[in-house]
């Protein structure tokens, strides 16, 4: 009887098994979080915790050279795998030509990516070493450097398997490969929980970034998608993707849109840790932690659907896609809406409870309730921007390009600005007001280009 209530649940918010084990990673990552700042608090000082938390914000600036590639993979992939059948061994059958198109994307990612994941190592490890000598030099005690050199390592690495990834769901893997994330987030908080308690402070971030590259491998390895990897290779190329004339015309704009995400979501910390220092850093690494975490859950539900999304377009089957893509956004929005007041409830209770481990009082590692709630009205908003873009990007266009260069530079103009004039206060204000002006133009754009390709 109960498992019957708890499918009709999952039935009507449209919970899936590849949204089960996406947003099954996220509910364990929500509930290791909870350890996480137990132990965050317990075992790292507020000046190091600024550290872990800018370390990912300077770990970003990768997407300056992967500019997009990997998140239209997956687009490209379902668009010629529409057309083919995969059997139990790992071959494709069906017409030579989208075989060896799709072949040829796979050639194409394994010589990219080779070469990125090392330009992305050396220029890492060069931008955070000037980075934290000039603005955490007054912290002599924090031990950051070699912590910093395995971190750019698991993430150089981590970028050369994420193409693969795109293309395995793009195959329609969506499912297994969300398991991924799965295990992820059940293996890494222990072997972070571990490290953090054996006292290896910032070394746990790097160990827990190379832990989800082995993971990653094993898990690919063995469920048998390396076959398919490998079978691909061999395919003979007699028709080929080309990079310049095919996705390069779609790529560039994605690019555009994806750096102007890192002026929009990933200055924060940098700003504040420069200029209001490393606990403030903190706080705002925190709260970010925590919002993106419900966001990423939510957007789970999009996320999953984009090859489903672009098998209907490439059969032109509009009703089922918009039918589709409205459920699909009602039940997003409305998980986002109930975690959010979940979490500034949790919140609430901590600020009233003044709930402490160690001598840190947890409530103190988050930002205040204003800051707070300035950075939440903006990720609600998204929630819907994004499902709008990912939907016409399906169609292999961006049309949401001018809109994301002109919202992100603002947000660098007001983040820069405002976080040097005013400090916190400055940054979120500035952030909310923006993204708020900037979201009729976005529906404006979702609608207009709907019509106008579906005529």
């Amino acid at each position: 009887m109960n498992n019957n209530i708890f499918y009709k649940i999952a039935r009507k918010i449209g919970m899936d098994g590849a949204i089960a084990y996406s947003s099954g990673s996220r509910i364990i990552a929500a509930i290791t979080g909870v350890f996480s700042v137990f132990f965050i608090s317990t075992f790292l000082t507020g000046i190091e915790q600024g550290f872990y938390y800018t370390f990912g914000s300077i770990l970003a600036m990768k997407i300056f050279f992967e500019l997009g590639l990997t998140g239209i993979m997956t687009q490209y992939v379902a668009h010629e795998a529409s057309h083919l059948t995969l059997d139990s061994k790992g071959c494709f059958h069906g017409e030579e030509t989208y075989k060896s198109r799709l072949a040829s994307l796979i050639r194409f990612c394994l010589k990219w990516y080779g070469l990125l994941a090392l330009i992305v190592f050396v220029f890492l490890v060069i931008v955070g070493y000037v980075y934290f000598n000039k603005f955490g030099s007054e912290h002599e005690n924090v031990e950051w450097r070699i912590p910093w050199i395995l971190i750019c390592l698991g993430s150089a690495i981590k970028l050369f398997q994420s193409p693969f990834n795109s293309i395995l769901m793009g195959i329609g893997k969506v499912k297994e490969m969300s398991m991924i994330g799965f295990w992820e987030a059940i293996i890494s908080p222990v072997i972070w929980w571990g490290g953090l308690a054996c006292g290896f402070k910032l070394y746990v971030v790097g160990v827990g970034s190379l832990a989800a590259v082995v993971i990653w491998q094993i898990y690919v390895s063995y469920a048998g998608f390396s076959k398919i990897i490998t079978n691909l290779i061999k395919v003979e190329i007699t028709s080929s993707i080309s990079y310049w004339k095919e996705i390069f015309p779609y790529q560039w704009k994605i690019a555009l849109s994806w750096v102007s995400g890192y002026f929009i979501f990933q200055l924060f910390n940098p700003v504040l840790f420069a200029t209001e220092g490393a606990v403030v850093a903190g706080q705002m690494g925190m709260t970010l932690t925590a919002i993106n975490a419900i966001q990423t859950f939510s957007m789970s539900w999009i996320n999953t659907k984009v090859p489903l999304y672009s098998k209907y377009i490439a059969t032109k089957d509009y009703v089922n896609l918009d039918n589709t893509f409205n459920k699909t956004l009602k039940q997003m929005s409305g998980v986002c809406l109930v975690l959010i007041f979940a979490f500034v409830f949790v919140i609430w209770v901590l600020n009233v409870s003044q709930l402490q481990f160690g001598q840190s009082i947890i409530a103190n590692r988050f930002l205040p309730y204003l800051p707070m709630t300035l950075m939440l009205i903006p990720m609600f908003l998204q929630q819907f921007t994004y499902s709008w873009a990912t939907y016409l990007r399906c169609h292999k266009q961006e049309p949401f390009l001018l809109n994301s260069i002109c919202c992100g530079l603002a947000c660098c103009f007001s983040t820069f600005t405002f976080g040097n004039l005013y400090g916190l206060y400055g940054v979120t204000v500035g952030y909310c007001v923006i993204s708020i002006l900037f979201f009729p133009w976005g529906y404006w754009i979702y609608k207009t280009k709907k019509a106008e390709w579906h005529k």
